[in-house]
């Protein structure tokens, strides 16, 4: 059977449109949720960070963790193993943008209406003051941007060659629209052919081998055709032969695979470096001091022995990239201006205790390492540090970070 997808702005009237159309096909609907679900069993990643994939925000860790890219290839594998299934499937949300338009027995839907008409929905729906919706609005518009841009490279989540046909939802009533949905969905071309089960299956290879890559560290674009594989590689390495080889020998050991080439993409002459994340290498540093020439170097000489780190120059600072990125260890300076140091690990361990804390100053006493180490600091270092040893310290971090989620 065909498959229908809708893409939606927030306060468009989308529910009462989605539930009609259920009732007059008898289509099956899938939400975000029940991707996330199937590709979080696939990944044995929790679903809320898999689910994370549809924000617009992208953690400062991703560059060194590609979290995000990782999540969207079980998104993808899970997308396919339903697309390939044939079941009659009306998908409803980010993910719905997972499809390969080559998929021809697809419905792509956009619903959309003025701004005028959302703010009056906001305000019947939920009772909104125009300002709030507006803020809603506004927000919920730049994650399905930032979406787009992320599958399609484009900046207009209401582009209308996305689409098979864009529905203005202020426009035309409730009985127009799904009759409008029910006469395309009849026609010929949406129907299944060979061709178009075939760009299915091709899907499911494709979305098998991004696993894999992922699984090994990498991340590239992956197209399959007729057991020819793509690797399309968007950023720049410094030895690209030796990068192709390796991918591969990954990809040569997939099912189906009959023939691989790789090509260089568009992003491959930006400054932007290829990296393969390295599982074993604690990735996810945050480093706390207000000597920011002092810091930055650090980061750069991490990042050089490929551990990954994000900056903040302040308490505050660091304790917001706490809530909302989840570093696994931090290197903390106790004398900061605002919070000092203490009161920041103070904090962490009444919030995230999970989060491993090296200390590293140039004016600590015995007595703040003492204080340091009662509230759980894991190491109490002094400047100047030999690099050397404070990656020994990271990497015995790392390895109990590892240990506890082992032991989950």
């Amino acid at each position: 059977m065909s498959i229908i997808t809708v893409y939606n702005g927030i306060f468009c009237n989308q529910d009462s449109i989605i539930e009609t159309l259920l009732t007059r096909t008898g289509y099956q609907r899938m939400v975000d949720a029940n991707l996330v679900s199937k590709a979080a069993k696939h990944s044995g990643v929790p679903g809320s960070k898999i689910a994370r994939a549809f924000s617009g925000k992208t953690s400062v860790f991703n560059p060194f963790t590609h979290e995000k890219e990782r999540a969207m290839a079980y998104l993808r594998l899970a997308m396919a193993e339903l697309v390939s299934a044939e079941d009659d499937f009306l998908f409803h949300g980010y993910s719905a943008q997972l499809i390969p338009r080559e998929v021809g027995h697809c419905l792509h839907l956009c619903l959309i209406a003025d701004l005028k008409f959302r703010l009056a929905q906001a305000q019947k729906e939920q009772g909104l003051a125009e300002s709030e919706a507006l803020k809603i609005i506004r927000y919920e518009d730049e994650d399905r941007r930032v979406w787009i841009d992320t599958i399609f490279q484009k900046k207009d989540p209401w582009d209308p060659s996305l689409y098979d046909i864009m529905i203005p939802t202020d426009k035309l009533g409730l009985e127009e629209i799904v009759r409008l949905v029910e006469k395309n969905l009849n026609r010929d071309i949406i129907k299944p052919s060979e061709e178009s089960r075939q760009a299915a299956r091709e899907f499911l290879l494709a979305a098998q081998v991004g696993v894999v890559l992922a699984g090994e560290g990498h991340n590239v674009g992956v197209t399959a055709r007729q057991g020819l594989i793509t690797l399309t590689i968007n950023k720049n390495v410094l030895m690209l032969g030796r990068l192709e080889e390796e991918l591969r020998s990954i990809v040569s050991r997939v099912p189906g695979v009959q023939n691989i080439e790789t090509r260089i993409g568009q992003g491959f002459h930006q400054t932007d470096i290829y990296r393969k994340y390295n599982f074993e290498a604690p990735s996810k540093v945050l480093l706390v001091d207000d000597e920011r020439e002092f810091v930055q170097t650090l980061s750069e000489r991490l990042l050089l022995r490929e551990m990954g780190s994000a900056v903040a120059y302040d308490g505050e600072s660091a304790l917001s990239l706490i809530r909302e990125d989840e570093p696994e260890v931090m290197i903390l300076d106790l004398k900061m201006p605002g919070i000092d140091g203490i009161e920041v690990l103070r904090r962490v361990k009444q919030t995230n205790p999970e989060v491993e804390v090296i200390i590293l100053t140039g004016h600590g006493s015995e007595a703040d390492r003492e204080i340091c180490m009662k509230l759980g600091a894991f190491a109490y270092l002094q400047k100047p540090v030999d690099i050397d040893l404070l990656s020994h310290s990271l990497k015995e971090a790392n390895e109990k970070i590892k240990r506890k989620k082992g032991s989950v």
